[in-house]
């Protein structure tokens, strides 16, 4: 499901009420390809709830630059909702995820094999509360850019 982020605490804290691990993620989740559905399967298996946070079409623009994002917000996010291994996603527009992380309030806070632990965004605040703070397997061969290339080339 999409949630806006008036509807986030209230639905987390139904979560946490029935005993659940939260995990969350985050990401511009482009274009999605078999890196990501990985990464993500190894999200869910860290917990029972996963909760993807969505970077807004203008924090991918600073992120990334003038030709990104190639699919809209709302795209990213449908597409993310439709995995099996993704619980619920919302979009955020500052340039990280920390006041939605507040917001979640995560057990575990996730980020792929190419972040490391102490420079994830939210780590110190969920540590705070008792959460843990991964950096998952990085699958090699896979990302956007490199698929944004292969497209250019042809």
């Amino acid at each position: 499901m999409i949630l806006s982020r008036n509807e986030i605490a209230s639905f987390c804290d139904k979560i946490r009420a029935n005993n659940k691990k939260i995990v969350f993620t985050n990401g511009c989740f482009d274009i999605l390809h078999l890196g990501h559905v990985q990464y993500l399967t190894q999200a869910k298996a860290q917990g029972h709830f996963l909760f993807v946070g969505v970077n807004s079409d203008s924090s991918v623009r600073a992120l990334k630059g003038s030709g990104r994002p190639v699919q809209t917000e709302g795209d990213r996010a449908a597409i993310l909702d439709s995995l099996k291994s993704v619980d619920a996603v919302s979009i955020f527009s500052e340039s990280t995820p920390l006041e939605l992380i507040k917001v979640v309030k995560p057990t575990v806070l996730v980020k792929g094999g190419d972040w490391e632990v102490k420079n994830i965004v939210g780590g110190v605040e969920v540590e705070s509360w008792g959460g843990k703070v991964l950096s998952l397997n990085f699958v090699e061969g896979h990302s956007t850019s490199g698929i944004l290339k292969k497209i250019q080339n042809l």
